[in-house]
C-alpha cells in the first residue's frame, strides 16, 4: 500500500471518529433535552460575580466594567456585553444544553424583553460575594441586593403569565450560585477588616453562613432546586501569580479555596435534608486545575497567561483595547483572571453531569 493510501485511510478513519463523536454529542443533546423536559426545569436564576455576570454591571456606577473590546471577541457578532471573557459564560452554555435558550441575559439589561423573563435571568454583579462588605469597595450588587431583584423579577413574571404559572417557572427552576473568588482576593487577602475580624478558617465559616442564608432566603421565595458552583484554584490565576510573584500556582490560596469547597458540600448536604429541596455542587476547581496542569489533553497550549495583552496583570478596565492571542481556544485563561469560553464550556460539561445526576435522578 502506498503511502499516499496509507494517509487517506488514516484521514479516512479520522473523519469518521469525528462523525461518530457528533452523532453521539447530538444524541447526548437530545436525552438531556428530554429529560429536563421531563422534571420540568423551566429556566435559570443566577445569582453571584463575574464568571456568572452577562453584564448587569454596564448599568451600574462600577469601574468593574467590561462592556468594551476585546471582550465579547467570539461572541455572537464579536460583540462585548458585559461578560468578563471572549464569549459565553457557563450559565449561558448550561441553559443552551438544556433547550432553555442560547443565553441568559442580565437582569438589568435595558433591551429585556418580557418573553426573556421565562427562560430565565442572571442578577449577578461582578465584584461580588457572599459576603456583602466584598461588593461595598467596588460598588456592585451584593447578594442581598441580587435576592431583592428575583422580588422585582417575580412581580414582572406575575403581571406577564399569572400568579400560578409564576410560582411554577420559580418552582422548577435551577438557581445557580457562583460566588466566593472574590471574597478572598479582594476582600480578604486585601482589605485588612475581615482579616482583623476572622482567622481564614473562621472566614471560611463566615461565608458559608451567608451563602446558606441567601439560600435560605431563595427558597422562601419559592426555590427549591440550587446549584452551587465552588470557587477555582485560585493560586493558579495569572493575576495571583503575577502579585505573589511566582510562575508556579500560590499553594496557600488553592488550600484555602479546597476546604472552602469542601464546607460548600456539606452545607448543601445540610441544606438537602434541612428544607427538602435539590441540591447539587458544581466543581470548577477541578476542571480549572486538570486543565491547568494537564493542557495537552484538553488541546490548550498557554496556561500561564490570558489571551488579552500581557496575559499576566490585565482584566477590567485594564484589558480595554488591548491586543488579543491569535487562537483563544488554546488558552485557559482570557485574562489575567477569567477563563476563555473554551475553558469555561469544559466547566459547564462538568456541571450538567452533575445537574444531571441529581435533578434528573
Amino acid at each position: 500500500m502506498s503511502i499516499c493510501r496509507e494517509s487517506g485511510m488514516v484521514g479516512l478513519m479520522l473523519l469518521l471518529t469525528a462523525v461518530l463523536r457528533l452523532q453521539a454529542l447530538a444524541l447526548n443533546l437530545r436525552e438531556l433535552r428530554l429529560l429536563a423536559v421531563e422534571h420540568n426545569i423551566t429556566c435559570a436564576l443566577v445569582f453571584g460575580d463575574s464568571t456568572v455576570d452577562p453584564g448587569n454591571n454596564n448599568h451600574l456606577a462600577t469601574t468593574f466594567k467590561s462592556d468594551f473590546p476585546p471582550y465579547g471577541k467570539d461572541f455572537f457578532g464579536g460583540r462585548p456585553t458585559g461578560r468578563f471573557t471572549n464569549g459565553r459564560l457557563p450559565t449561558d452554555l448550561l441553559a443552551e444544553e438544556f433547550g432553555i435558550s442560547r443565553m441568559i441575559p442580565a437582569f438589568l439589561d435595558k433591551g429585556l424583553k418580557k418573553t426573556d423573563l421565562l427562560h430565565g435571568v442572571s442578577f449577578a454583579s461582578a465584584g461580588s460575594g457572599y459576603d456583602d462588605l466584598t461588593a461595598h469597595f467596588t460598588n456592585v450588587l451584593p447578594f442581598s441586593k441580587q435576592i431583592e431583584y428575583l422580588m422585582h423579577y417575580q412581580i414582572h413574571l406575575r403581571a406577564l403569565v399569572g400568579e400560578k404559572r409564576a410560582a411554577e417557572i420559580v418552582s422548577n427552576a435551577v438557581f445557580v450560585l457562583s460566588a466566593g473568588t472574590n471574597d478572598f482576593i479582594q476582600n480578604y487577602y486585601l482589605e485588612p477588616t475581615r482579616a482583623k475580624q476572622f482567622t481564614l478558617d473562621g472566614y471560611l465559616d463566615y461565608l458559608i453562613s451567608c451563602m446558606s442564608a441567601n439560600i435560605k432566603e431563595m427558597h422562601k421565595l419559592g426555590g427549591t432546586r440550587f446549584a452551587v458552583v465552588g470557587v477555582p484554584p485560585m493560586g493558579c490565576l495569572p493575576l495571583v501569580k503575577t502579585l505573589m510573584g511566582t510562575t508556579g500556582c500560590v499553594d496557600s490560596y488553592n488550600k484555602a479555596a479546597e476546604s472552602f469547597n469542601s464546607k460548600i458540600k456539606a452545607e448543601l448536604a445540610t441544606l438537602k435534608k434541612a428544607l427538602g429541596v435539590k441540591t447539587v455542587y458544581a466543581d470548577c476547581y477541578g476542571a480549572l486545575l486538570n486543565a491547568t496542569m494537564n493542557p495537552m489533553k484538553y488541546g490548550f497550549t498557554e496556561t500561564s497567561k490570558g489571551c488579552c495583552g500581557s496575559g499576566v496583570i490585565e482584566f477590567g478596565g485594564t484589558c480595554k483595547g488591548e491586543s488579543t492571542c491569535e487562537d483563544t481556544n488554546k488558552y485557559v485563561f482570557w485574562d489575567s483572571v477569567h477563563p476563555t469560553e473554551r475553558m469555561y464550556r469544559l466547566i459547564a460539561d462538568d456541571a450538567i453531569r452533575s445537574l444531571s445526576t441529581e435533578f434528573f435522578a
